[in-house]
Order: C-alpha cells, then sequence, then structure tokens
C-alpha cells in the first residue's frame, strides 16, 4: 500500500454558487451580484463564496444565501460540480452549484440597498461571467424535473395566493403556456391547497379567491410525488 503525503498533493480551491431563484407574483427572476474585482469587475455573477475548513458544502451554501438575503429557512438543493481546468482564471477552483427557491418577498430589501446586487427576470437576465449561465441551465433542467415530478410554489409564492399566480409560477418554471381549467383540475386533484374566505381585489373589481397550502398534505405529496402531466 502506497501511503500519501498531504503536503505534496496539489491543493484546489472549492467554491459554492448559489443560483436563487424568487417569483414576484409574475415573472421567475434570478438573483444576480455584480462583481467589485478582478478578473470580471464590473460583470455580473452567481452570489457565491469559498469552502471554509470548518464547514461542510451544505453549510457553506446556507451561510452565502443567509448573507444576501436575510433568510435562514431557506429550501436548497445541490445541482452539479464544475471543475474544468481553466474555469476561473485567476485560480484553480471548483465549484459546486445549489439552486435555492425563496419568496422575493421575504428578501430582505436593505441587504439590496447595501450590496450590488439585483433582481432579473430570468428570461431578461444579462450574460454571466466565467460558467455561471451553464450553472443557471443545469439549475433550470433540475428545476423543471422537479415541478413534474412533486409540488412546487410553497418556498416562492407567499403564504396567500391566487390560483392565478400559482399558474403563472408553474408556466415561468416550465416555459410553457397552460390550460386554466386542465391546470385547476389537477391541482384541485391533488387535494393539498386550501380555499381561503378572502379575495385579492387587486387584480380586477370581481376580485380572485386567496388560497394557502395545507403544509402537512404538502409535505406528504412531496415526499410521495406525482407526474405532473396537463
Amino acid at each position: 500500500m502506497v501511503l500519501s503525503n498531504y503536503s505534496t498533493e496539489d491543493k484546489v480551491l472549492l467554491a459554492v454558487d448559489c443560483i436563487i431563484f424568487g417569483f414576484d407574483k409574475e415573472k421567475l427572476k434570478i438573483l444576480l451580484v455584480q462583481r467589485d474585482f478582478e478578473p470580471e469587475k464590473g460583470k455580473w455573477s452567481l452570489i457565491g463564496g469559498f469552502l471554509t475548513k470548518e464547514e461542510n458544502l451544505d453549510e457553506a451554501a446556507l451561510r452565502i444565501l443567509n448573507h444576501l438575503t436575510g433568510l435562514h429557512d431557506i429550501y436548497m438543493e445541490q445541482v452539479y460540480s464544475f471543475s474544468k481546468v481553466n474555469r476561473d482564471p485567476a485560480e484553480r477552483t471548483i465549484s459546486v452549484a445549489y439552486y435555492a427557491l425563496i419568496d422575493i418577498a421575504r428578501h430582505d430589501k436593505e441587504l439590496l440597498k447595501h450590496n450590488p446586487m439585483q433582481w432579473f427576470s430570468l428570461k431578461d437576465a444579462p450574460k454571466l461571467i466565467f460558467d455561471h449561465n451553464h450553472m443557471v441551465e443545469k439549475a433550470m433542467a433540475r428545476l423543471r424535473r422537479r415541478a413534474l415530478s412533486k409540488p412546487i410554489g410553497f418556498e416562492l409564492l407567499p403564504k396567500k395566493f391566487t390560483m392565478r399566480q400559482l399558474q403563472k409560477l408553474y408556466e415561468a418554471i416550465l416555459d410553457t403556456k397552460l390550460d386554466k381549467r386542465n391546470f385547476i383540475n389537477k391541482f384541485n386533484s391533488l387535494d393539498i391547497l386550501i380555499k381561503l374566505d378572502e379575495k385579492d381585489m387587486s387584480s380586477s373589481k370581481k376580485g380572485a379567491y386567496l388560497f394557502e397550502f395545507d403544509e402537512e398534505k404538502y409535505n406528504l405529496k412531496v415526499e410521495a410525488g406525482f407526474n405532473f402531466k396537463i
């Protein structure tokens, strides 16, 4: 057996990059930061940082997400590892990408004032540095697969929402127009919504009924999964 001497091995940096998705009741958005250092100073980037010796990858991702959203209870999933040798021209760096889902209304707006961050509509987002666009593509593919196999919205929507807002969210994620009647019937069949005796009067004089997720039934459906074909 050959014993490896750690001191002779190459050292590489391990980064964590976070693809932060949010929904503003109409559009799926992504939170980006404008770099204030070289290389690529002034260009738009995903939000990230480096793993420290005292934490694991999930802990690093949560630290980064909390620092730049002000939130603690954030849904996130590890997406993929990016390890091309020259992906970061400054230093040999491997990046582990996570995507996170948050309700934009819950984002600490003071953080936006004091950091060079901005929410962009996913379709209007600027070109990103390095391989960050590829990371977003991977994250969106994962999010679409999840939307077709598990309910989604608890993390992205406000506590009370309209059926139109829920449909808009699915259309934004799946990038397709959905039939209203079929969509409503599908969600009614899941039995995870609670219809409230309240209306959102902002969209019309008649108003639209508000809904909440039944958290217990929602979580059971997430565990069991389903086939979301409309």
